[in-house]
């Protein structure tokens, strides 16, 4: 037969559109080529597919006129995940393997010119599209690769070392019959990742900083947004980065949106399976390199940084267009990425912790040492991050110098675990009531799992006229102070709950 018929999956966001490799052997001049909106590094498996088939003893059809379409025609098609789809399709329509038995498989991996396969991106994108979508295929890849497709529950993964692995379980039967079966190369993929408690860096290691420590555990209870703000050396780092141990374990339908988003940029390991990622790009990342972006979309740190920690360090000193690019993903937990061909939508649901210094120097405020910046320097510094913007960090803190005696002297500070067994106690107390993490509520439902009694109101209302609060911040403000209420095993809110939220939105404003 001439003409055979291959199916494989591009990458779409988390869509892992179906790819279909149709390949048509026709008489006349020797050529290969191919169509469907392919990308330069599609292309160039021209070469690598020739060479694979040749290096692996089997026959590439030099007389014939070769042509390979990846259908649909308008779906962009990147990377090298559709060699071995091609390399299957060419051997099918030159009779070398039963094309009728390649139906119900789809195929994704990269050749190298020796015709062994390499691990692509991606791959548990793919199983998750198909596990989501409730498609029923047997899905083959390299084995790296299938070894992290088969995380995702249901699925029939295989993986394969070679192309001729590959090749062995698609011959004709008489040719299949006198072959001596190789299992070392292809075999049956199964979950081998071990759900173990993940190792956190441990909050003990940080003496002192009792309130900051304080609202890190109730910005981990409520899933709100932090920001800090200190001297250089005060710690804020330090915390930022033991952040992610506090927040509670993850659900197996987290950890695989979590791991497919990391597929997609090339990222995942099998040893960081349900661990929370912590992304912390540099101050000089662009916009596109946090949000996403590219042709085809791929996702940014945002996405990266999904069910776990956006950890933000030198706040001020991104540029402005990334920080405000960080609004609606705040609000909405999404990030939609729109070109003229193309959309794709990436999930976003993070915790934002950032750090900041309360001027360019660093010491404003500092109690042994001189700020030398002007006013007007300090309020430029700290005008780069915008109302909106603040508005939408749920809580402001200040994170103070330790002295030496009390780093060198103090014992160690409570452990991650302790923090975390609140934490986890005052969530399931949210989710028990209302079905989703305080930070979550939106409209009537604050008015229902938030409300406040008379007294706690008119301390409410009073803070807000003085401190000036936006509608937003008036929410966010009562958001942590339920939080706070959970953290305490308090039915209702109480005024010390409103008075503490109210505390955690000062600290910037008393600096500017």
């Amino acid at each position: 037969m001439s003409l055979s018929l291959v199916q494989s999956r591009a990458l779409l966001g988390l869509e892992a559109a179906s790819v279909t490799v149709e390949v048509h052997l026709a008489n006349g001049l020797p050529s290969f080529t191919l169509v469907g909106l392919a990308e330069t590094e599609v292309k160039e498996a021209r070469e690598r597919v020739r060479s694979a088939i040749q290096n692996a003893g089997l026959e590439f059809p030099h007389n014939k006129r070769i042509t390979v379409n990846l259908a649909p025609a308008d779906l962009p098609k990147d990377s090298g995940r559709f060699d071995l789809p091609m390399a299957l399709g060419i051997l099918a329509a030159s009779g070398q393997i039963e094309g009728a038995r390649l139906a119900g498989h789809e195929f994704a991996g990269e050749l190298s010119l020796s015709g062994e396969l390499r691990p692509v991106r991606g791959a548990l994108a793919m199983a998750l599209a198909l596990h989501t979508r409730g498609i029923a295929t047997r899905l083959v890849l390299p084995a790296t690769s299938a070894d992290e497709a088969a995380l995702v529950p249901g699925g029939e993964v295989y993986g394969a070392r070679h192309l001729l692995d590959v090749v062995r379980r698609f011959l004709p039967a008489d040719a299949q019959a006198g072959l001596e079966a190789d299992d070392e190369g292809w075999s049956r993929a199964h979950a081998s990742a071990q759900a173990d408690a993940p190792a956190y860096a441990d909050m003990a290691d940080v003496k002192g900083h009792a309130g900051a420590k304080r609202a890190l555990e109730i910005a981990a209870a409520g899933g709100h947004s932090l920001l800090m703000m200190g001297e250089p050396g005060s710690g804020k780092s330090m915390l930022g980065q033991r952040f992610a141990g506090l927040l509670p374990p993850m659900r197996i339908d987290e950890a695989l949106e979590s791991a497919a988003i990391a597929s997609l940029g090339g990222r995942f390991s099998t040893e960081r399976w349900m661990h929370r990622p912590t992304a912390s790009p540099h101050h000089t990342s662009s916009a596109v390199a946090l949000v996403g972006g590219g042709s085809p979309p791929r996702p940014g740190e945002i996405s990266m940084a999904h069910h776990g920690v956006l950890f933000l360090d030198e706040f001020p000193e991104f540029s402005r267009a990334a920080l405000e690019a960080l609004r609606e993903p705040l609000e909405t937990g999404t990030i939609t990425i729109a070109r003229a061909a193309r959309r794709a939508e990436f999930p976003a649901r993070f915790q934002l912790v950032a750090a900041m210094n309360p001027c360019p120097c660093g010491f404003l405020g500092a109690p042994t040492k001189t700020c030398r910046c002007t006013p007007d320097q300090v309020a430029r510094y700290q005008r780069k991050l915008s109302g909106p913007l603040l508005d939408r960090i749920d809580l402001h803190i200040e994170v103070p110098a330790i002295s030496a005696p009390q780093l060198l002297d103090a014992p160690a500070g409570e452990t991650t675990a302790a923090i975390r067994a609140r934490v986890v106690a005052a969530r399931e107390r949210a989710i028990e009531r209302q079905g989703r993490p305080n930070q979550a509520l939106q409209g009537a439902d604050i008015d229902r799992h938030a409300a406040l009694g008379d007294e706690a109101r008119r301390f409410m209302h009073t803070a807000a006229a003085r401190l000036g609060w936006s509608a937003r911040s008036t929410h966010r403000a009562l958001k942590v102070a339920r939080t706070i209420a959970d953290l305490a095993g308090a039915p209702v809110i109480e005024t010390a709950h409103v008075a503490e939220a109210v505390q955690y939105r000062r600290a910037l404003q008393k600096s500017l």
